[in-house]
């Protein structure tokens, strides 16, 4: 007889049978079982005469409780309990494994007055459903009696666990085999991609029902082998909706969109799961307009079908039709509130992606895995510490944090958030270390202008027999760059290839242009980018441009202008970069050439822009007298009065870097407004006394704002960091971390 998907044969049984073990488990071989998917098997027990209404409802209450992770309710039912049964003692043995207690659940099966086989096959399903194998094993060689659902059941826990040899071994022990120990082993070798082996199998089964079949076209689609598959499919005598849902997803899945739906549109029937996987291969090739109209079209839309929808409009950059799916929404889960913010986080919605965050902890929702990382990259993006540290929290309260690739996102989160300290703990707490995490504390101590430090973990990274990779090398070369280590930086790049097997790229090429040019070195940088044995990038002109902007060789800015414009036309960096030289140098024709330039070819420069954190809300600042901001009277009465201090400490305004052609008085007046003071000076409103005020900007911090904060940190006696869109910036008592060296 063939297993279905259906629910007909439930049909007039359900009130005489009762369901004690999870879906996961095998309960009898005799037992009824309806497979509602390819891994979950419902099986129901004959009502036995002894059962007692009263007692049903108890067991009932019982796995009702269980399934709802309210395990000691479950256990207040079962003690209060007058005459139990040992059906009642297998539901809350079922109900311990369900919720992960397996102690539990073991304690109260070796209490038990009487057993029967099914307590037993409970038992092995419970630790199998738990990942204890062994435990199951254990088991499995003590029982006094076993049947052919207790030999199933240890086939699949070594299947689950990838122990597909022990499970092969065991499985041609069995002296008896029904369909499900069969498909059972043959999901076994799919999963190992045996699929040769798998067909084998397959071929010599006595019996090969629909869920065999079906699992058979899967294996094949995994594979690619997508012609054996179709073959097996339109051989099969009976096809289900998960039959032809599991081929259309195997040609979504090999990139063949137009055949899945050839086959979707000639369904008998189709349900949730087939709408949703035809969806998703639209959503995932980026046809997002013909998956809009298979959406509109669904006459059910699922959550999981919202959530994809979601996040192929957010991949497309449709950030607005994906909140109005979201709006739309009547029902929610984790995963669609994950995606909403993934979407946020990912297309520089930084903001709302944080808005979205705290709405959802208002309503109660739990934050799953991947909404937890999103959030840790938006963290790290903003520059949000208060933010991050609650992900944090949350993370281990979860128990993620001891995951390596959690640990890396963490590291890089304190790094760009200011906090050092914290991100070297959480290295040195951690081991073994993989390469991500030791490169992603070079590059924070580069980032921050460490080099010594950067180059002492690099050293201790080769040291631990740690391969080193291309990232190792960018980090390890911006820290010597962005500190003048000329030699060191140079005798680390030549023994790239020689020493440690790595090809310098690119990017590793840049970096020396840059720390060449950061060290007035501009004709040796140059020459390097002359002597690439690749083409230099737009990273590599631009740095060269940076440096020329900061020793004033107009000769090869042109040169490196003129190349930066010919690699990306659409870029205002290269303007501006020449823009402000040719200001510094008086030349306003000049400027004025290269605005209308700008104009005629429709280049907008990125507007200045720098943001602090406050109790957890983001305050971001633009510019100028005209910035909107709810307190703009009190700072700019800060403002008035730090400019009173920086006077009497000696300072004044260096108007050069107000590169407008205005006079003097209106130059120093629009450096007093740039974003950045306007932030330090709304921190020092705020951020109580012995904080540090950490402040970001979009841009490069100008020269005379680095100059005024240092002044700032000495006169108010408060650190300040400041994170520029190349490095971090620690002031304090009238230094920069720097050492005026950027």
């Amino acid at each position: 007889m063939e297993r279905s998907w259906t629910n007909e044969n439930l049909k007039g049984n359900l009130s005489v049978c009762q369901c004690f073990i999870s879906t996961s488990s095998i309960i009898d071989n005799t037992s009824h079982y309806v497979k509602f998917s390819s891994s979950m098997l419902c099986l129901l027990l004959p009502r036995r005469r002894y059962c007692t209404s009263v007692a049903i409802a108890h067991n009932s209450q019982i796995s009702r409780y269980a399934r709802l992770g309210q395990i000691e309710s479950a256990r207040r039912v079962f003690d209060e309990m007058p005459d139990k049964g040992i059906v009642s003692w297998n539901s809350m043995i079922a109900g311990y494994f369900q919720n992960n207690r397996p102690r539990e659940a073991r304690y109260l099966f070796d209490k038990m007055p009487e057993r029967n086989t099914v307590s037993w096959n409970g038992l092995i399903s419970g630790y199998v459903k738990n990942g204890m194998v062994s435990e199951a094993r254990k088991v499995f060689d003590v029982m006094p009696e076993r049947n052919v659902v207790s030999w199933t059941a240890m086939v699949r826990g070594y299947v689950q666990e990838g122990l597909i040899s022990e499970a092969e071994t065991l499985f041609w022990q069995m002296s008896e085999k029904n369909v499900v120990s069969w498909t059972v082993m043959l999901g076994g070798l799919i999963q190992a991609r045996r699929i040769d082996e798998a067909w084998r199998l397959f071929d010599s089964m006595p019996v090969k029902d629909v869920v065999a079949r079906t699992s058979m076209i899967s294996g094949y689609c995994q594979e690619g082998r997508l012609a054996e598959a179709r073959e097996l499919f339109d051989s099969m005598p009976r096809r289900n909706v998960i039959s032809w849902t599991t081929m259309i997803s195997g040609y979504i899945h090999n990139g063949q969109v137009d055949v899945a739906r050839k086959l979707f549109e000639v369904m008998p029937e189709k349900n949730e799961v087939s709408w949703t996987a035809m969806l998703m291969g639209y959503t995932q090739s980026g046809r997002i307009e013909e998956a809009s109209e298979l959406f509109d079209a669904m006459p059910t839309k699922a959550v999981v079908a919202c959530n994809a929808m979601i996040l192929g409009l957010g991949q497309n950059g449709e950030v607005a039709r994906a909140r109005q799916v979201f709006d739309q929404m009547r029902e929610k889960d984790d995963g669609t509130w994950s995606a909403m913010i993934k979407v946020y986080g990912r297309k520089g919605f930084e903001l709302e992606a944080l808005n979205l965050f705290a709405v959802m902890q208002r309503e109660g929702v739990r934050s799953n895995f991947p909404c937890l990382i999103s959030i840790l990259s938006v963290c790290a993006t903003l520059a949000s510490l208060d933010h991050g540290r609650q992900v944090h929290a949350e993370l281990v309260k979860s128990q993620f944090d001891s995951d390596v690739f959690v640990a890396s996102i963490l590291i890089t989160m304190y790094v760009k958030c200011g906090d050092l300290v914290k991100a070297r703990q959480i290295f040195d707490q951690f081991s073994p270390k993989d390469i991500v995490m030791w490169n992603s504390i070079i590059t924070g101590y580069a980032q921050h202008g460490l080099a010594n430090e950067a180059l002492q973990v690099f050293h201790e990274m080769c040291s631990s027999g740690m391969a080193t990779d291309d990232v190792t090398f960018v980090g390890v070369l911006s820290a010597c760059s962005y500190t003048g280590k000329v030699k060191e930086g140079l005798e680390i790049f030549e023994s790239m290839k020689s020493k440690y097997l790595v090809e310098p790229k690119t990017e590793h090429y840049a970096c020396m242009v840059d720390l060449l040019g950061r060290a007035g070195l501009v004709n040796d940088a140059m020459d390097l980018i002359h002597k690439m044995p690749v083409e230099a990038d737009a990273i590599t002109w631009g740095a060269l441009l940076g440096a020329c902007r900061t020793h004033m060789n107009m000769d090869l800015a042109e040169v490196a202008a003129k190349k930066l414009l010919q690699l990306e036309p659409k870029n205002a960096g290269p303007y501006i970069l020449l823009s402000n030289i040719y200001a510094s140098k008086g030349r306003w024709g000049d400027v004025a050439e290269l605005r209308r330039n700008m104009r005629v070819r429709k280049v907008s420069k990125s507007p200045g822009c720098s943001w602090i954190e406050v109790e957890k809300r983001v305050h971001m600042f633009t510019g100028g007298v005209s910035m909107k901001h709810p307190e703009l009277s009190s700072i700019m009465k800060m403002l008035e009065k730090l400019d009173a201090m920086l006077r009497e400490a000696g300072y004044y305004p260096d108007s050069s870097f107000v590169l407008h052609d205005v006079d003097e008085e209106e130059k120093v007046l629009s450096l007093g407004y740039h974003s950045e003071r306007l932030a330090v000076a709304f921190g020092l409103l705020k951020v109580p006394e012995g904080m540090p005020i950490r402040v970001m900007k979009n841009l490069r911090v100008c020269g005379d704002c680095h100059s005024a904060i240092k002044l700032i940190a000495k006169v108010t006696g408060r650190d300040i960091i400041l994170r520029d869109a190349n490095r971090f910036h620690h002031f304090k008592d009238g230094f920069c971390s720097c050492k005026d060296y950027w």
